[in-house]
């Protein structure tokens, strides 16, 4: 198992959130998750996970679809970026109440897969505890 590593973003929707991570290429709320089960298109399950995303690709329309999945309990529990958040994803997260950091290091998507654990500190903190690792 290799060590974990820490990276420091930006906490731009400070809060803590723990769990498995669903690492994407970009992500837009509309059209890339069904808003009644929080599944991506590609048939991964956001659902209570951490979202690791180069960026966000914004609709008007997103925050309404974060929000929605809040309620529904199908929201992913953090988002993590490592380019700039957009007004439009930033808005959604402050209404869904789900945790925002951007800014960090691309280092993380080369390091992060699927199903690996991460812990996001209110302070912009990111931890990745790899599971399963190819030598």
């Amino acid at each position: 198992m290799t060590t974990p590593r820490e990276y420091r973003g930006r906490p731009v929707v400070p809060g803590y959130a723990e769990g498995e991570v669903v690492v994407v290429e970009s992500i837009s709320f509309y059209g890339d998750v069904n808003v009644d089960t929080g599944v991506l298109v590609d048939g991964r399950s956001i659902a209570g996970k951490i979202l690791l995303a180069r960026r966000s690709r914004g609709s008007t329309v997103g925050p309404y679809i974060l929000y929605a999945l809040r309620r529904k309990g199908k929201a992913p529990k953090a988002i993590i970026l490592t380019s700039r958040s957009d007004p439009v994803l930033v808005a959604g997260a402050v209404i869904a109440g789900i945790t925002l950091v951007d800014s960090v290091p691309e280092d993380v998507l080369r390091f992060a897969v699927d199903g690996d654990r991460i812990v996001v500190r209110e302070d912009g903190g990111v931890i990745v505890s790899p599971s399963h690792h190819k030598t």
